[in-house]
């Protein structure tokens, strides 16, 4: 018994002790990119990062006031933010609606309808840039946060729906059949039982949506003019050559990475749950 708990103890100690290790390997670029952001170009010109931390005197905020003064980072940041909350919010919403229509109400042409949002889900993001940037610009949206938000939500869609299909569907028809029987209405069924039952699974899509759209560049670079642009593509037009620009480019990555971040830790209870969903009956 003793040899079998030292064995058990010695095997979570390792287990831990590689956790740990993986950990820090994870958080080492975070950290080195907010040392960075905290020393000025000429100390960064002279050592790599590593040296601030025997010298703690190179560190200082300065770099991230001159970040604060600068009016197209600022501006670009709420760009981020003005995208990425609406896209998020509207893809979980829309996505919850339709995956429990999916997973639970009958009605004509269910199945092929949501075998056209699978097939959605195989048609890659370039296929659609130039088309929709047309009809855009048709319609008057091209180069405008709105229009951004729409091309985000449309092609986030198809997953977030596959996705919460699926988890609503392993739902107890049971429970669903006795709030049916209580005179529960669809509405209160989806609002009061399906939306907490499934708040792991739309925690989870959330954060991917999120970090997907706060970190996107691609359509951003296409869709937005120079008012509607995020912080992704205002840093990477201020990068000057070679990336001298350190000073305005270390804080204003970290200021981009510490928000998704930030939201990942904040849910990451949720996520996890959601992830994790399912393996165990």
């Amino acid at each position: 018994m003793k040899l079998s708990a030292l064995r058990r103890g010695l095997g979570n100690s390792a287990v831990q002790a590689v956790l740990v290790v993986v950990g820090l390997l994870w958080l080492t670029p975070l950290a080195g990119l907010l040392v960075s952001s905290l020393r000025s170009a000429r100390d960064t010109a002279e050592g790599g990062w590593w040296t601030a931390l025997t010298s703690p005197g190179q560190l200082s905020l300065d770099n991230y006031s001159a970040l604060l003064g600068n009016a197209g980072i600022t501006r670009a940041f709420w760009n981020t933010v003005l995208i990425s909350v609406p896209a998020t919010f509207l893809v979980v919403v829309i996505a919850a609606l339709a995956g429990y229509a999916f997973a639970w109400l009958e009605f004509p042409g269910r199945d092929v309808l949501f075998l056209l949002v699978v097939a959605l889900l195989v048609v890659p993001v370039q296929i659609g840039l130039l088309p929709v940037a047309k009809l855009f610009g048709q319609l008057g949206l091209f180069g405008t946060i709105p229009g951004v938000v729409l091309f985000h939500v449309s092609y986030g869609l198809p997953f977030a729906i596959f996705l919460l299909r699926n988890y609503f569907a392993e739902i107890p028809r049971e429970m669903l059949e006795a709030a049916r029987m209580d005179g529960g209405s669809e509405w209160r069924i989806f609002t009061r039982l399906v939306v907490p039952v499934g708040r792991p699974a739309l925690a989870s899509l959330a954060i991917f949506q999120f970090l997907w759209v706060w970190n996107d560049m691609l359509v951003a670079l296409l869709f937005a003019d120079s008012s509607a642009q995020p912080l992704t593509v205002e840093l990477q037009s201020q990068i000057r050559q070679f990336g001298s620009n350190i000073d305005v480019l270390a804080p204003g990555a970290f200021l981009s990475l510490i928000v998704p971040v930030a939201v990942f830790f904040a849910f990451q209870r949720h996520f996890v749950q959601g992830v994790m969903a399912g393996s165990v009956k």
